[in-house]
């Protein structure tokens, strides 16, 4: 049995008699894998098992609890600030789990408001994450062409990581953290068709695959992109690097594309902030999960709020 079966149980048939006629919610949200619904039989060694969040009048209340992850209560409106400060593991913690007991609609209300990104955030953190790629996909090739295959094979492992975390974006879904990443990258609908070329670039022995596989994969992720309807379509198909002999996707052209229809005076604001890298293409920092690697700052909600100016806010 999976720990949100048995958390359901126990609330139906522990919590839930014990408070009838009390005004409540209940539910389970936040950390955890049976959260996700990846909990197995390792899990129960932390703090897994019969375990519910109920939310008294009186008590903790349910804005509360969502400020005390978010720094925010999404009832009173989602900023983009407050978007772009808030890592996608938090809010897939706080988006999936399952609710037990919500008469008045307070989870709902606060759930369905973190749903997903409005489109000029979506199409900010798009181009953000497209940057990420074009500043590094002609170094598989670099490298490897130099005889540093140590080297290709690290980049090739961070280009993997970038396209699996924009499968999440273009498919609007929350991408959990590391441990969980690709499990859950495997539910997404564009899987099917993106995983075998990652996996093969991963797994490639030499330079030339590894940048014929980065190229395929980030090709799909491409057309997914044009599909999107967020920026005019761009041709998704692998182009020359220059003068060297070097294939990319020329990926930073999808940064350009999606930040040049940002029209929300907040995200011009920080467009204009951060200023270009060279020629019209922006820079970037992103979400703070785009810009900063470290479980310790994601983690922790003040430092993660106090992050703001070096994101451009």
């Amino acid at each position: 049995m999976n720990g949100i079966e048995i958390s359901r149980r126990y609330y139906a048939s522990q919590v839930a008699p014990s408070l009838a006629g009390v005004p409540h919610a209940a539910a389970l949200l936040g950390p955890g894998s049976e959260v996700l619904g990846y909990d197995d039989e390792v899990s129960p060694d932390h703090d897994f098992g019969e375990r519910v969040q109920i939310f008294r009048a009186g008590g903790e209340t349910v804005g509360e609890f969502f400020a005390a992850w978010l720094g925010f209560d999404p009832d009173d409106g989602v900023t983009v600030a407050d978007w772009l400060l808030t890592p996608t593991q938090i809010l897939a913690s706080l988006t999936r789990g399952a609710v037990f007991h919500d008469p008045a609609g307070e989870l709902a209300r606060r759930r369905a408001a973190l749903a997903w990104y409005p489109d000029d955030v979506w199409r900010y953190a798009l181009a953000a994450a497209w940057l990420k790629v074009g500043q590094e996909e002609a170094f598989v090739a670099r490298t490897g062409s130099t005889g540093d295959d140590l080297g290709s094979r690290i980049v090739a492992g961070r280009l993997v990581r970038e396209l699996v975390r924009l499968a999440f974006l273009v498919s609007r879904c929350w991408a959990p953290y590391g441990k969980w990443l690709v499990r859950s990258f495997g539910e997404l609908e564009i899987a099917t068709e993106l995983h075998p070329p990652l996996a093969a670039a991963l797994a490639a022995e030499t330079w030339q695959d590894r940048e014929q596989f980065t190229c395929t994969a980030g090709s799909l992720l491409a057309r997914a992109t044009n599909e999107l309807g967020l920026c005019p379509p761009l041709d998704p198909s692998p182009r020359q690097y220059y003068t060297r002999d070097i294939r990319v996707l020329n990926a930073d052209r999808y940064t350009v594309a999606l930040a040049a229809e940002i029209t929300d005076p907040v995200l011009r604001g920080v467009l204009d902030r951060v200023g270009l890298r060279h020629g019209s293409i922006p820079r970037l920092p992103g979400t703070i999960d785009q810009a900063v690697d470290s479980t310790d700052i994601l983690g922790d909600v003040t430092r993660r709020r106090a992050a703001a100016a070096m994101l451009g806010l």
